[in-house]
């Protein structure tokens, strides 16, 4: 049995985070129905494949809730329903007659997680995950972000906010309300380089030649032998009298990323190719 094998949820939430959060919801036994507007939700003509994946083991309901019948449809699941997942701007929400007051008034068992962009008192500016990674030190202009720190976050503090909740109310407290602020998880992943650990120099941001990238015969491979006995390990393995950049630039240099990391795993060190595109 997994520990959300009878919890019922609802999402209104699209794009990258609700989707995320909602996946992992499904991934703990969670019953998820999907509600999208007549557009469908804009990350299944962006990247269908990621929409299906992030979809999976849901039912996908399509309503207009600027609609009296589809509005009442969706009280109609919100009845049975443990969690609603939304992730548009509370203003919006409420135009909708889904504020949380509303919504508790009615449906009394029925918790309910909000993504926003901002924290409060700030939730109805608009914002994406560019902006809140932006505000953090997390983007170095001019390229672009290889993920979306804020939204994955994001996902990743829905989801507990939502089994924080579920719990509560299994305790016998009242059916409650969470707000996720993505610019609050772009803060938490930026807590290493604000706290000058991958800043550059830092004890992970290339200070240390046994936590940093080596150019190799072919490829880059990726050194975190960090911890003192994995520092000493790969010293003796490479006939190394001390770990310093240069001598370790020296040695990569004798074979491929994809032949150290095999000589890597063979001595049970932490060393691993640098691939592009996964």
């Amino acid at each position: 049995m997994r520990p959300l094998d009878d919890v019922r949820a609802v999402s209104l939430a699209v794009n990258v985070p609700g989707p995320t959060t909602a996946a992992r919801l499904v991934a703990l036994g969670a019953t998820v129905i999907k509600v999208e507007p007549p557009a469908g939700d804009p990350l299944a003509a962006a990247h269908p494949a990621w929409y299906d994946e992030l979809r999976a083991g849901q039912q996908v309901v399509t309503l207009d809730l600027k609609q009296v019948a589809d509005r009442v449809r969706l009280d109609e699941l919100l009845e049975p329903a443990d969690l609603l997942l939304t992730s548009s701007r509370p203003g919006a929400l409420a135009r909708l007659g889904l504020a949380w007051a509303e919504l508790h008034a009615r449906f009394h068992r029925l918790c309910q997680v909000a993504i926003v962009g901002h924290p409060a008192p700030y939730q109805d500016r608009p914002g994406h995950d560019l902006t809140y990674a932006g505000a953090h030190g997390l983007v170095v202009p001019p390229d672009l972000p290889q993920t979306l720190v804020a939204d994955l976050g994001g996902a990743e503090l829905a989801t507990t906010a939502a089994v924080a909740l579920l719990l509560a109310r299994e305790r016998g407290e009242e059916a409650a309300y969470a707000e996720v602020a993505l610019a609050d998880a772009a803060s938490a992943f930026a807590a290493p380089r604000r706290h000058g650990a991958t800043a550059p120099g830092g004890s992970l941001g290339g200070g240390s030649p046994s936590y940093a990238l080596y150019p190799t015969q072919e490829g880059w491979l990726a050194v975190a032998a960090l911890e003192p006995h994995f520092e000493r390990r790969l010293a003796e393995e490479l006939g190394l009298d001390e770990l310093t950049h240069e001598a370790l630039t020296g040695a990569f240099r004798a074979r491929t990323a994809e032949q150290w990391e095999a000589w890597a795993r063979e001595r049970d060190l932490p060393l691993g190719v640098v691939r592009q595109r996964v």
